[in-house]
C-alpha cells in the first residue's frame, strides 16, 4: 500500500536536545527559520504530532502567512494542512489549542483510546487502529482515506525515533542551534534502539541566520514486506535513468541501480547504454560489478520495469543475470507488459528461486513515461 512521503522535521542543541528541564520552552530556532517551517507547513497536505507535544508545548500548529493561506487556497487546497496528532490512551486535553485553531484535525488512536477521546469530547476525527498503535496502518489511513501526500512530522522525540525505526521517513530536516544543553534528563531528540536506514545522505546544508539546517535522505535498502523511503529513492533514480535511454521502437526504455545493504549504490545502467543498441538496464549496471563482491549477496537491484525473463538479443535474461549474480532482493515499478514477449514475468523466475521482488506500483506511471510510444 502507498504511504504519503513523510518528512521530519525538528530542531536541536549541539549535544542533540530537544528542550531543556526549564518551565518555560527552549527557542532553538531563529525567527527566519521559524519563516522556514510556515513555508513547509504550507507545502504539505498534513501536519503530525505526538501526544506528548500537546500535552508540553500546546502548540496551534498554523499557516502563519496570509499569502500562503491565500495560495492553498488559490490552489484548491484549505488554507491550514489537516492536523494529525497519535495517542494510545487517547487522554488529551478538549481544550488544548490543538483541537481549536486551523482546519481539519485527526487523532488515530487505539480501539480503547478512542472510546476514551469521544468520551472526553475531542474535537476531531478519531480513527482507531486496533489494540495497539500501527503506523504503517496510520501512513496507509491518511493516504488512501484522506488523501495526504505529504506529511510533515513535528515531533516529538518519541514519534521521530519510532518512524525512524521502522523505516518510514522519506527526508529529515534538522535543524542544529548554538546552544549546549548538558542537562542528562532534558528530551532528546532520537531514543536508543535499532534504526532501519543505516546511513543518511546529506542532501542539503543551509545557514539561517545563527542556526543551520541540514536535511537528509535514508539510503539502505528495506527490509520489511512493505515500502521504506529508501525505495522510493533508489526506485525514483532508476525512472529517472530509463528517461535518459536512446528512443526505440522496438525495445524499451529501463533504468536499474545495484544498492549494497548499507545504502551504497554499487552501479547504475539503462537500456542501449554506451551505444550498444541490445543492452539491458540491469545487465548494464551488472557489467560493473565483479560477480565475487561479497556485497551482491545482500544487495538490491532497482529497475524500472520488471527484469526480463525471456529475450532474443541475449542468451540469458536480466531475470537470470541478476539470480547468477546472487541478489535476492528485487524492487521494480512496473510489470512488463505482453509488447514484444508473451507471458513475460520475470518476477515469477525471480520469485521462484527464492528472490524478495517488491513492486512499487506508485512509482509506475513515471516508469511509463518514457515508453508511452510503446503501450
Amino acid at each position: 500500500m502507498p504511504y504519503p512521503y513523510v518528512l521530519l522535521s525538528a530542531a536541536v542543541s549541539l549535544d542533540g536536545f530537544l528542550d531543556d528541564t526549564t518551565p518555560e520552552r527552549l527557542l532553538l530556532s531563529s525567527p527566519a527559520d521559524f519563516d522556514r517551517v510556515d513555508e513547509v507547513r504550507a507545502s504539505v497536505d498534513a501536519i503530525l504530532v505526538g501526544a506528548g507535544t500537546i500535552r508540553a508545548d500546546n502548540p496551534r500548529l498554523l499557516v502563519n502567512s496570509p499569502e500562503r493561506r491565500a495560495a492553498r487556497v488559490a490552489a484548491g487546497q484549505p488554507p491550514y494542512p489537516l492536523k494529525v496528532t497519535v495517542s494510545g490512551s487517547g487522554e488529551l486535553d478538549p481544550q488544548a489549542n490543538f483541537w481549536h485553531t486551523g482546519g481539519a484535525k485527526a487523532l488515530y488512536t487505539t480501539d480503547e483510546g478512542a472510546e476514551r477521546a469521544r468520551a472526553l469530547g475531542i474535537a476531531a476525527d478519531v480513527v482507531p487502529l486496533g489494540p495497539r498503535l500501527d503506523w504503517r496502518r496510520l501512513l496507509e489511513h491518511l493516504h488512501d482515506e484522506l488523501g495526504v501526500r505529504r506529511l510533515m512530522v513535528e515531533g516529538g522525540g518519541t514519534v521521530h525515533t519510532q518512524l525512524l525505526r521502522q523505516g518510514l521517513a522519506d527526508e529529515l530536516q534538522l535543524v542544529l542551534a548554538p546552544l549546549l544543553v548538558g542537562d542528562p534528563d532534558a528530551p532528546r531528540l532520537f531514543g536508543p534502539g535499532g534504526y532501519q536506514g543505516g546511513r543518511l545522505r546529506l542532501v542539503e546544508t543551509r545557514r539561517i541566520e545563527d542556526v543551520v539546517l541540514n536535511r537528509y535522505e535514508p539510503t539502505a535498502p528495506g527490509a520489511g514486506p512493505l515500502p521504506v523511503a529508501a525505495d522510493r529513492h533508489w526506485l525514483a533514480l532508476a525512472c529517472e535513468l530509463a528517461e535518459r535511454c536512446p528512443p526505440s521502437k522496438t525495445a524499451f526504455s529501463v533504468g536499474a541501480v545495484i544498492v549494497a545493504a548499507d545504502g551504497t549504490e554499487l552501479a547504475r545502467g539503462h537500456s542501449r547504454e554506451a551505444g550498444d543498441p541490445v543492452v539491458h538496464a540491469e545487465e548494464a549496471a551488472l557489467a560493473k560489478l565483479d560477480r565475487a563482491d561479497p556485497r551482491l549477496r545482500t544487495a538490491t537491484v532497482y529497475s524500472s520495469l520488471e527484469p526480463c525473463a525471456r529475450r532474443s538479443s541475449r542468451p540469458a535474461p536480466c531475470a537470470r543475470l541478476i539470480l547468477d549474480a546472487g541478489v535476492r532482493r528485487v524492487v521494480t515499478a512496473w510489470r512488463e507488459p505482453d509488447t514484444f514477449v508473451t507471458e513475460a514475468d520475470g518476477t515469477g523466475l525471480l520469485t521462484a528461486a527464492g528472490v524478495d521482488v517488491l513492486v512499487l506500483a506508485e512509482c509506475e506511471e513515471r516508469a511509463k513515461a518514457p515508453n508511452r510510444h510503446l503501450v
